[in-house]
């Protein structure tokens, strides 16, 4: 039950820190969403969104921090 309730602490600790840099994203106008290689198909019938640029830009920005993170706690 230990592992369990460690595994939920983390993963409350994540969506905290996600759910901030949501926040701070928009506060500073970064327009994650409405980036020019965002697809976004509108018709009559319905819509398509797929945040392509979005979704690459912060893959990349977590990449880095991870590995940063990773550099400095192997010292």
């Amino acid at each position: 039950m230990e592992t369990i309730a460690r595994y939920l602490m983390l993963a409350g600790i994540a969506l905290f820190l996600i759910g901030g840099g949501v926040y701070l994203a928009a506060k500073f106008g970064i327009p994650l969403g409405r980036l020019s290689g965002d697809i976004r198909i509108e018709g009559e019938n319905g819509s398509f969104y797929f945040p392509l640029t979005s979704s690459i830009l912060v893959s990349v920005i977590l990449t880095v921090l991870l590995n940063l993170i990773r550099l400095f706690l192997k010292k």
